[in-house]
């Protein structure tokens, strides 16, 4: 895409609301000064904080909502109450109507999943959308998916997800054919659910040219790396993404006592502080914010709704890069190559 990349914001999501939405969008700018925004919230809040930063006021256009979604709420409240007049709604719609490229929300993740499913539609093919994440491994980063869109799946829907996995990994990544693997209790084809033992049927036997079916992997694959592409379903996924932020967070606690127990283990740490530095930039889960909601027709991101500004600065690098380098073609161009999620 030669044009700005268009990217529709809602001011209101998250935990902190605009006060972190503005300064991070601010810091994206920075990185992609190609970027226009449409920001959607209270007029009265948002227009003092980009009074702060010129630059992204001169990138963006600001559009008052009298109503911003709660983080408690339910969906279907949430639909009843905002629909097409919440911060969240006008955002997304603002995909639909082709006034932006792609969506940010820190918002209620329930409430951003109805909202975008009901004002965007699910594509040609796909009955159910999922979350994809990035996750950081010992090679670099994969992506995990579903993390928490929809709880259960059956085989077209994991091979689904094999196939809108791959399309993001060709672009993150630069890869023309993603390593993609099921994530099950063992490597063996015999073991697993009957679902995910039909799914790696149909990825193995297809033999699809724009990814590399590797066949199962175990949970400690994820980290290690094993391949591009981790899929599971929801339910699954959301647990072991939420296993490894406590993980991390326990580690980092770990060190922290340990290096302040004693004197020679101070003076050990501030010879080491590098390598600690280096470990800590590595586990920062600011660096790989933002859950993309694949299957929709239309590109959404969720930030994580208690991130800071450069965590909400991350979520919008996801939306840049998908809206940037045609996710939406990516998926479409191999879905009509080969719906394999759907056989005949």
């Amino acid at each position: 895409m030669s044009k700005p990349v268009r990217i529709s914001l809602d001011a209101m999501g998250g935990d902190h609301g605009p006060s972190i939405v503005i300064p991070g969008a601010a810091l994206a700018l920075e990185r992609h000064p190609d970027i226009r925004f449409l920001i959607f919230g209270n007029e009265a809040v948002i227009a003092p904080l980009l009074d702060a930063h010129p630059k992204l006021k001169a990138a963006s256009e600001l559009r008052h909502t009298e109503i911003s979604i709660a983080m408690d709420e339910k969906p279907s409240q949430a639909i009843r109450m905002g629909r097409g007049k919440s911060s969240m709604w006008k955002a997304v719609q603002a995909v639909r109507d082709g006034e932006a490229d792609a969506c940010v929300s820190a918002g209620n993740t329930g409430a951003l999943m109805a909202t975008a499913k009901i004002c965007l539609k699910t594509m040609a093919h796909i009955e159910r959308p999922a979350i994809a994440a990035m996750w950081p491994t010992m090679r670099g980063e994969s992506i995990v998916l579903d993390v928490g869109a929809t709880i259960g799946a059956d085989a077209g829907h994991l091979v689904d997800m094999a196939i809108m996995g791959a399309a993001m990994a060709r672009i993150v990544f630069d890869l023309e054919r993603p390593t993609v693997g099921l994530l099950n209790v063992g490597t063996e084809e015999i073991k697993g659910i009957e679902a995910v033992k039909e799914a790696g049927r149909i990825l193995r036997e297809r033999d699809a040219p724009y990814l590399e079916y590797r066949g199962f992997v175990e949970g400690d694959d994820i980290g290690k790396g094993t391949v591009d592409v981790v899929v599971t379903e929801g339910f699954t996924g959301n647990i072991a993404l939420k296993t490894a932020e406590g993980t991390a967070k326990q580690i980092g606690q770990y060190l922290r006592s340990a290096m302040s127990r004693t004197l020679m283990a101070k003076i050990g740490y501030l010879f080491a502080k590098q390598a600690f530095d280096a470990l800590r930039d590595k586990m920062d889960p600011r660096k790989v914010n933002g859950g993309l909601f694949l299957g929709l027709e239309g590109v959404v991101v969720k930030s994580h709704g208690g991130t800071d500004d450069l965590g909400f600065a991350s979520a919008i690098d996801v939306a840049y890069d998908m809206a940037h380098f045609e996710l939406m073609k990516t998926i479409r161009g191999m879905l009509e190559h080969d719906p394999v999620g759907h056989e005949a």
